[in-house]
Parts: C-alpha cells; sequence; structure tokens
C-alpha cells in the first residue's frame, strides 16, 4: 500500500443491514475502499485469499464457524492479517478469546460512525 492507496477492506457479518451499513460508511471515505462483504466465516476465508483486505471487520459470532474461528484460519495463511472484531454485546467473554487469538482490536456495533472511521 502507498500513500495514495486507498486502505482495502473486507466486511464480515451475517446480518444485510449491519453490512450494507458498513458498506456505506467505508464508500464514503476517501481513503478506504471496501473490496467484499462475506456473510459467513467460510465466506470471508474465501474472500480475504482473493482481496487480501488491509482490516477485516469480522463478526463475533456468524451462522457457519464463529468469526474467531474464521480469523485463525486466516491468519494461519496470513499470519500478518489485521481483523477487528464485531460484537454487539460490550464485555463480551468471547472477546478476550479473540484478542489472545489474534484480533487487533474490537468495536461495538452500536458504536457511532465517526469511531468506527477512526478506528479503521
Amino acid at each position: 500500500m502507498t500513500v495514495t492507496d486507498p486502505m482495502k477492506i473486507l466486511c464480515v457479518d451475517d446480518h444485510p443491514l449491519m453490512r450494507e451499513g458498513i458498506a456505506a460508511i467505508v464508500r464514503n471515505e476517501p481513503d478506504m475502499l471496501l473490496v467484499g462483504e462475506a456473510s459467513n466465516g467460510r465466506e470471508a476465508i474465501l474472500h480475504f485469499r482473493e482481496h487480501r483486505p488491509d482490516v477485516t471487520l469480522m463478526d463475533l459470532r456468524l451462522p457457519d464457524i464463529s468469526g474467531i474461528d474464521a480469523m485463525i484460519a486466516i491468519r494461519s495463511e496470513f499470519p500478518n492479517a489485521r481483523v477487528v472484531m464485531l460484537t454487539t454485546f460490550e464485555g463480551d467473554a468471547e472477546i478476550q478469546r479473540a484478542l489472545e487469538a489474534g484480533a487487533q482490536g474490537y468495536m461495538l456495533k452500536s458504536m457511532p460512525r465517526k469511531q468506527l472511521v477512526e478506528l479503521i
């Protein structure tokens, strides 16, 4: 990534409205590019391989495999992958597990747009 290249973002969430909301936010940022969207962990792994995003926003709870397991699979193949976990609940015990497994951070789904952009 050079100074002029936008940051590539992959959004993974099983709720279409959440994915669309994040996509709209990313598309409004001149220094970010949404390279893919996935609705489950297996799709996340495939999209990551295809697009090699700079940052992946990964829902903690997905319908097929957990966001943590998807992140572990991605990071086993791409150790430098940067993943930020998305969760609904503050103090979620799974967040600690995600951080220990290599997540760069987490954000609450209730976070304001401005904080999301700053976090990315």
